[in-house]
């Protein structure tokens, strides 16, 4: 008896090897026929339906070659926090024009790039913001970050690639802090937003907050409501873990009164 058909023949996850891209890396298996996983670390020993490809995303040649006969893209590699500029030079920004001309030329319709909350890191704790206003980075990473955004929005209106840009909150087992608490966005969140901007039928160019359905929010996700996003978890399990003392945000603690956090003291770096 024939299985029955998946709806991709071939998706690539680059940054497989990352925290996020080990999630990721099972869980949308049923999603395609194979699954080309990318990183530039070493990613073990290929399971069935795998295929494993070592790849510098800065190296132009080697991307290229990686996205031969793709159908998706989920574009997690780089660098995932404040960095050397230069770092995040060649594999944040370097790399994800890399991804999307290879793309381009490869004939690929969609990618789903993983931004972040750090696009947006110096907005007050206080505001509510949705994805039509102005970006306000908190570090090099965030510029990076709103480099793959407009970069995203230049293929498309140019060369009609969709692409749904996640600004990724905190994906973790659990908060770690009371920033967390707003921020969390648990691993079957994260899978759930990914289904929906890998099948909704028409994209366009989107940017999604994501974040589960915590007690607090930051992000009116209104301009990305076409993508079907329910969230099914939230901080509220582990409130008892960081009771409210009504000291937050602190006056004299810039990193509770942005919401970029601790991103806010971590950069720029210098060699």
């Amino acid at each position: 008896m024939n299985s029955p058909r998946k709806a991709f023949h071939r998706i690539l996850l680059t940054g497989a090897a990352g925290g996020l891209g080990r999630i990721l890396r099972e869980r949308i298996k049923p999603w395609a026929d194979i699954i080309r996983l990318s990183d530039i670390s070493d990613l073990g020993i290929a399971a069935d339906g795998e295929e494993l490809v070592q790849c510098d995303l800065a190296d132009r040649a080697q991307v290229h070659a990686l996205m031969q006969d793709v159908d998706l893209v989920l574009h997690f590699g780089g660098i995932s926090t404040e960095h050397h500029f230069d770092d995040i030079m060649q594999a944040n920004i370097l790399g994800t024009y890399n991804v999307y001309e290879a793309a381009h030329q490869a004939g690929v319709k969609r990618i789903i790039f993983a931004s972040s909350n750090h696009t947006v890191g110096y907005y007050k704790t206080t505001d509510f913001i949705d994805a039509h206003m102005p970006v306000r980075p908190d570090g090099m990473y965030g510029i990076s970050k709103c480099f793959g955004e407009n970069l995203s929005r230049y293929y498309y209106d140019r060369f009609g690639i969709e692409t749904v840009c996640l600004r990724i909150g905190s994906s973790f087992p659990e908060p770690l802090n009371r920033r967390m608490m707003v921020t969390y966005f648990s691993y079957d969140d994260l899978v759930e937003l990914l289904r929906c901007a890998a099948f909704t039928p028409r994209v366009g160019h989107t940017i999604s907050f994501g974040v589960s359905n915590n007690p607090a929010s930051w992000w009116d996700n209104r301009y990305a409501s076409h993508l079907g996003y329910q969230a099914k978890d939230s901080s509220a399990r582990f409130a008892a873990q960081f009771p409210d003392s009504g000291d937050y945000p602190a006056a004299d603690d810039i990193t509770t009164q942005y919401q970029g956090g601790a991103f806010l003291l971590t950069g720029p770096q210098y060699r």
